[in-house]
């Protein structure tokens, strides 16, 4: 599992970022009101894996539902993780459906 204090949120660029050895994975995103947008998720293939992607995703959405914003995932990827993840879909805005 991934711990919460190797997540950065990067907001000067816009993506949070997680360092593994020489790899990093990253969610970029577009932040409006109090709306964050998760417009792509990036995984180097030397890192990738389905239980990665979804401890990733996890400590992601927890940082964001710490800071009571409402999640809109543009990226295919991570709608996927919504729609596998039914607890997440209450992070949604109104009128969003995944």
């Amino acid at each position: 599992m991934i711990e919460a204090s190797e997540l950065v949120d990067n907001d000067f660029l816009r993506q949070y970022e997680l360092k593994i050895d020489d790899h990093l994975a990253k969610i970029e995103y577009s932040l409006q009101e109090r709306k964050i947008f998760l417009t792509k998720l990036i995984i180097p293939d030397e890192i990738n894996s389905e239980a990665f992607q979804n401890d990733f995703l996890v400590t992601v959405f927890q940082d964001i539902e710490e800071r009571n914003l409402s999640v809109v995932p543009t990226s295919p990827e991570i709608a996927k993780f919504v729609r596998k993840n039914r607890k997440y879909k209450r992070m949604l805005p109104v009128g969003v459906r995944i």
